[in-house]
């Protein structure tokens, strides 16, 4: 059997790479979309791989390193590797685990990471929404799972259809000044670009073009700017869950964002039942499908969140040179809600006018 050199180990190292490593709930995914619409991106197949956090590739030596990546996450994530000149995924848990990145500064050391940062105060009850939706959470109430903290920190009340238990840890996961300032310090603060998801929400086309700024990529004359992944509920929970987070065994029945995740090896093409299964499941989801409620925190629920995170707020300011103190008030943290849902509204409003006419215009062609 030939054994290739090192070098001859095609792991795309003449391609620029772009990391969006979270917060979450923090318009990741809306930025991911817009860049995966551009002919000069590569993004993974799926937005969220997760591949670093998940193995510990330190220890390897630069042989085993660069085959690891070729096999299980190239051919995984990048199976139709195009001549764009970035390739880009947005797995939101690398920020909460930079040591582990440093395999991708071994193989492309000009990477840049971009970071969303939000008010914990209303990052963490949408992240819970979020969980809940997903199956990863089955407690409803989220005064209730931020009381369950202490527990799940020993394994306990941990749901089995969650994913990653890591993510239950709310008194955890919103502590982003912690976390901003280690992965700055890890990855180097030249290469990290963070942004306020407050700013994202009022004015996405600045900072998508400061961005865009940032990667040194061109602009690319974008006018619109849906969002995606807004919060949602769902009618029946066990049915949610099932659909979202089945057994492994029937892993068909998780859709491809699990399946990709999930399943070792390169994507596999379905057949025509498992095709069939997949489409009576999106019926089924959407059939499922609810608004979300709008989280009313409890003054005393809210006292609690404020001290947790007062600190580390005021360390992600120092870090930032911004001035983040509006965040614990409550008036504030109120009035940026609603003001993130008009925005929404009016972007989606928007949307629908602009696709009418496109599909005005293709009924009644000139």
């Amino acid at each position: 059997m030939q054994v290739l050199p090192t070098s001859a180990i095609d792991v795309c190292e003449e391609s620029r790479w772009v990391f969006i490593v979270g917060a979450p709930r923090c318009g990741t995914t809306s930025l991911s979309r817009y860049l995966a619409s551009r002919p000069d991106v590569c993004f993974s197949t799926v937005k969220e791989p997760h591949f670093f956090a998940g193995a510990d590739l330190r220890g390897l030596s630069d042989r085993k390193l660069r085959l690891r990546i070729l096999n299980e996450y190239l051919a995984r994530y990048f199976p139709q590797r195009r001549s764009s000149p970035v390739l880009a995924e947005g797995s939101v848990t690398y920020l909460y685990m930079p040591e582990q990145l440093g395999p991708i500064l071994r193989l492309w050391p000009a990477a840049r990471f971009v970071i969303g940062v939000r008010n914990p105060l209303t990052m963490i009850p949408s992240l819970h929404q979020r969980l809940c939706f997903n199956g990863d959470e089955t407690v409803r109430d989220f005064a209730q799972a931020w009381s369950l903290v202490p527990e799940r920190r020993q394994g306990r009340e941990v749901p089995r259809s969650c994913a990653d238990p890591r993510w239950l840890d709310y008194w955890e996961a919103g502590k982003l000044g912690k976390y901003v300032r280690q992965f700055v310090d890890t990855l180097g603060r030249d290469r990290c670009f963070v942004y306020l998801f407050d700013d994202f929400a009022s004015d996405p086309a600045r900072v998508y073009g400061q961005i865009l700024n940032f990667l040194e990529l061109p602009n690319d004359g974008r006018h619109e700017y849906p969002t995606h992944r807004d919060s949602r509920d769902f009618k029946i929970g066990w049915l949610q869950r099932a659909l979202k987070r089945p057994p492994r065994s029937l892993m068909t029945l998780g859709g491809e964002l699990y399946r990709s995740r999930f399943q070792a090896g390169p994507k596999r093409e379905l057949g025509a039942l498992a095709k069939g299964v997949l489409a009576a499941r999106q019926r089924v989801l959407a059939w499922n499908r609810a608004p979300a409620p709008r989280v009313l925190l409890d003054p005393a629920l809210r006292s609690q969140m404020v001290e947790t995170f007062r600190d580390d707020i005021a360390d992600l300011a120092e870090l930032l040179d911004r001035d983040l103190s509006h965040w614990l008030d409550e008036r504030e943290s109120f009035f940026t809600e609603v003001s993130e849902r008009r925005l929404r509204a009016e972007r989606r409003k928007r949307l629908v006018r602009s696709a009418s006419a496109t599909a005005g215009s293709a009924a009644f062609p000139g």
